[in-house]
């Protein structure tokens, strides 16, 4: 849920400016998460109203300087554009069922999530596998790889519970379970709370999908270092990839040491002003700020100093949208290969379709 005196964008709304932050007080990354307590527990009273300091991250609400920027590019993925339905397989998510992945007016989604239940957690969000090939660099390059891949393992295990948590959508006789895929109110994501089998499996997903989006905007995969200054902790070199990385391909095996390049590096992040050292920071290479359209994923007029290097705001956009949908692409293929064709093309249909007991037959 968003903290009562947050606005949530229109869907389908204006183009909005993105402000991914990671640089406020330890306040601002736990308001998110009391806030969501206190309107979960029913305690939002007057003080709820007062407004809370934002919280870090890519940003999850409309309000408080975030601009619900998970939300813009998940639905620049995987939202159905008008006219078109998901189909049988799934291929898209229609308006309720999109809601409930990438949130709206009233609702953080699921990829809002670790924003307000594990802003802290370095693995959710990708942070701290920072490295640079320099004599003196305080991290090693196995340091950084084991820190990554604690990342993509913990997103995998969200991805898996996904998968697992599908299996009351369908019973075995292939029939759609009206209870557990009712979307008449929206689902509660944060803080633990089970709830109907749709929003549990999709909860996996979009807890996974946050990590793998933030991974664009804080790593170096797809950007380019600035060529007017030389390469250092200031200026790490960029990988300027063009595709998703294949060692973030949660539906595969889980990636060695050896997969991760040689260069690559995030940021450093730590609420203590002192305690990234001189390592590369969150802050040197996000590629946080700009504006993007929800409904085709353009990205333009960004802000911050990497952002603004060589087009790197955009290839960082472009690129999360692209894995989003390449781990759709895979979670579907993960149904199948659990239940079997039938059942796991169905749990697709289900998760994406609005009313799947009408529509998934």
């Amino acid at each position: 849920m968003r903290p009562r005196g947050a606005r949530g964008p229109r869907q389908g709304g204006p183009i909005m400016t993105m402000t991914y932050r990671r640089s406020r007080p330890v306040l601002s990354t736990l308001s998110a998460g009391i806030a969501a307590a206190a309107l979960l527990l029913g305690l939002a009273g007057p003080a709820a109203a007062t407004p809370v300091p934002p919280i870090q991250d890519f940003g999850t609400i409309d309000g408080f300087g975030q601009n619900s920027e998970h939300e813009r590019i998940t639905r620049a993925a995987l939202a159905c554009a008008p006219g078109t339905a998901p189909g049988a397989a799934g291929a898209c998510f229609q308006p309720a069922s999109i809601r409930q992945l990438a949130g709206a007016n009233g609702t953080m989604g699921a990829i809002g999530a670790p924003d307000a239940d594990q802003a802290l957690t370095e693995a959710a969000h990708c942070d701290g596998a920072d490295y640079l090939n320099a004599a003196g660099y305080p991290r090693t390059r196995a340091q950084a790889t084991s820190v990554l891949l604690s990342c993509i393992a913990h997103l995998k295990g969200e991805f898996d519970r996904g998968v697992e948590k599908a299996d009351v959508l369908v019973n075995a006789a292939g029939a759609v379970s009206v209870s557990d895929t009712d979307l008449s109110s929206d689902c509660t994501f944060v803080l633990g709370v089970p709830g109907r089998g749709k929003c549990n499996a999709i909860e996996g997903f979009g807890r996974a999908l946050h990590g793998t989006e933030d991974f664009y905007s804080h790593s170096n995969w797809a950007d380019q270092a600035d060529g007017r200054s030389a390469i250092g902790v200031a200026n790490p070199p960029g990988l300027a990839r063009t595709g998703p990385a294949p060692f973030l391909r949660l539906a595969a095996a889980a990636p060695s040491a050896s997969d991760i390049p040689g260069d690559l590096t995030t940021g450093c992040f730590s609420l203590n002003p002192w305690g990234c050292g001189k390592r590369i920071t969150h802050g040197v290479l996000n590629k946080d700020n700009g504006t993007i359209d929800p409904a085709t994923g353009r990205a333009t007029s960004p802000t911050t100093a990497r952002g603004q290097v060589a087009g790197n705001f955009n290839a960082a956009v472009q690129t999360a949208i692209a894995d989003t949908r390449a781990q759709w692409d895979g979670f579907r293929g993960s149904l199948v290969a659990r239940y079997g064709m039938v059942r796991g093309q169905r749990m697709a249909c289900a998760m994406t379709h609005d009313d799947p007991a009408r529509d998934c037959r």
